[in-house]
């Protein structure tokens, strides 16, 4: 919708049919229904109307044409009822049920009766609305292994999605334009003041401005398979907990162009939701996590343009249900305060903090990966797994045992060569994202630490390696547990404890000088963030 398209939202809802209103305060009657019930709730959002029943949930479309979606007649609004029962069932089987016919009259109308429809509805299992996670976080109760859940999720169904048709227009440098901007010319009738303005003037630049320095890579991410069907709305409010699991739920039906999208895309929109909602450390946890499991680290290069998209897209939302004239004076307020919040957010975002280049060193047991979790958490960083990406090279997923030998296997000299040029190859990609790389490896070759030195100064950015230890008791004890379990990444066992112990390159006095040394006897996360917040200060490196 250009700006001389663009129609105030207030004069929008006068020009909807005049029984739309009616309809659905009619349909709070139990009587409309053919099952029991016993009274009826209505939640409205910016483009729907819903009814819980108790039992069922039913989901009506408002007649509105917003430019970026066009519910305006009821051929319109039934297409779109069929196509959210399609896409949803991919990830939500058992809460989509079916669409159902609306007939009677506006004034007395009844679900699923005969008669000609005058409207149409999709018919959901009804869920507790506060299972859903946005309000499980408020209330504390959104834990890591939920957050794990997601990615886990996620990357699963980014797996199974077809790519883009080469022939289709989705993922082109100019499809990806297009909505961002959409956002300004939709935003900037609904916005009244003046900071608020010169604050979407300066992102539109910036976003134009990035958009021309990545629009190759986007064309390459659009050649390499990664623009696919995803969900398209991908943030807490629409996931909620059912019988303890997390459940994906409302993705965009109503404009293709919005979920044939980049899966890095998606990944940044859970991402900047997390970050708005001030839980940094489980918006870190979350992108870490998927791409441990997708391996698709040259997708960081674009996460913080799609982290500013996505919040412009949050801000629009808030701004346009704000201007819907049923809206009550202390809603609007917290609606407006919204969606300056996530203005002020995408601000930050554009901020690019310098990257550092940070390598774990230390014996396997030492702690390395809770050290760099704890990190990674709390001053924001992407994560590369020696463990993981050796793995991936084989043809191995993350949890498989390769049996290997000392010195064989997957560990040969070879391996251990084609590993270590993939995580600088990946540290790069990261670094070059605008974003701090931690290298979770052994690096107790001195010639492997010197390379990624090497690396770190190509880069122009700071370098410091993150010395782990512990007491040799205390590594044998980790180490024999954690084979012993069998469920973690890495195969190492004691007879590999005892040859990285003889075969090392002790720190030289030089490394030294560049090394921030963690003791980890007693793992205590609180004293890592610390340490870690302290380096990342003194070497001039931001933290997000």
């Amino acid at each position: 919708m250009t700006a001389s398209q663009t129609r105030d939202v207030a004069l929008l809802e006068r020009e909807w049919p005049d029984g739309h209103a009616a309809l659905v305060r009619a349909l709070l009657d139990p009587q409309c229904y053919p099952h029991p019930v016993g009274s009826v709730e209505h939640i409205e959002t910016h483009i729907s109307d819903l009814l819980l029943t108790g039992r069922y949930a039913y989901k009506l479309k408002k007649p509105l044409d917003l430019g970026f979606l066009d519910f305006s007649t009821l051929a319109d609004r039934r297409f779109f009822c069929l196509e959210e029962l399609r896409l949803n069932r991919r990830l939500a089987p058992d809460l989509y049920l079916d669409v159902v016919a609306i007939t009677g009259t506006r004034s007395h109308p009844k679900i699923g009766a005969e008669g000609d429809p005058i409207e149409y509805a999709v018919r959901m299992r009804q869920f507790d609305q506060n299972g859903m996670l946005d309000r499980a976080l408020a209330r504390g109760e959104l834990t890591t292994a939920h957050v794990d859940e997601i990615a886990r999720s996620v990357a699963a169904f980014h797996a199974g999605l077809p790519a883009a048709p080469p022939e289709s227009a989705f993922g082109t440098a100019d499809s990806v334009m297009q909505p961002a901007l959409q956002n300004f010319d939709q935003l900037q009738p609904l916005i009244d003041r003046d900071a608020d303005r010169a604050l979407l003037r300066e992102l539109n630049a910036w976003t134009r401005a990035q958009h021309e320095t990545l629009a190759s890579l986007f064309e390459l991410r659009r050649r390499d398979g990664f623009v696919r069907e995803c969900h398209g709305d991908l943030h807490l409010a629409n996931m909620v907990l059912i019988d303890g699991r997390v459940r994906i739920f409302d993705c965009i039906e109503f404009n293709p162009q919005l979920r044939w999208i980049d899966v890095a895309n998606e990944a940044a929109f859970l991402a900047m939701d997390l970050l708005q909602r001030q839980r940094a450390d489980l918006a870190w946890r979350f992108l870490n996590r998927y791409l441990e499991i997708t391996g698709d680290y040259p997708g960081v290069r674009l996460l913080r343009y799609y982290m500013v998209y996505r919040a412009m897209v949050r801000a629009k939302v808030a701004a346009l249900r704000a201007a819907q004239g049923d809206v009550g004076r202390s809603a609007r307020q917290s609606l407006e305060a919204k969606c300056r919040a996530h203005l002020m957010l995408a601000q930050h975002l554009t901020t690019t903090a310098e990257p550092a280049l940070l390598i774990l060193h230390g014996l396997a047991g030492s702690g390395k990966t809770t050290v760099s979790q704890t990190i990674l958490e709390h001053v924001g960083a992407i994560r590369v797994r020696s463990d993981l990406e050796r793995k991936r090279l084989h043809g191995l997923a993350e949890a498989a045992r390769s049996d290997s030998e000392v010195g064989s296997g997957i560990y040969t000299p070879s391996s251990d060569t084609a590993t270590y040029k993939r995580l600088a190859d990946l540290a790069q990609e990261v670094v070059r994202g605008g974003f701090t790389v931690l290298v979770d490896a052994t690096f107790l070759a001195g010639i492997k630490r010197e390379q990624f030195r090497s690396l770190a100064a190509k880069l122009g950015c700071p370098f410091a390696i993150l010395h782990v230890e512990a007491a040799e008791s205390v590594l044998r004890e980790r180490v024999a547990r954690r084979a012993a379990a069998g469920t973690d990444a890495s195969e190492a066992n004691l007879a590999v404890l005892d040859r990285q112990r003889a075969s090392q390159d002790p720190l030289s006095v030089e490394e030294r000088s560049w090394t921030e040394t963690f003791h980890t006897d007693h793992l205590d996360r609180a004293v890592i963030a610390r340490q870690a917040r302290g380096l990342m200060q003194r070497l001039g490196s931001g933290i997000i």
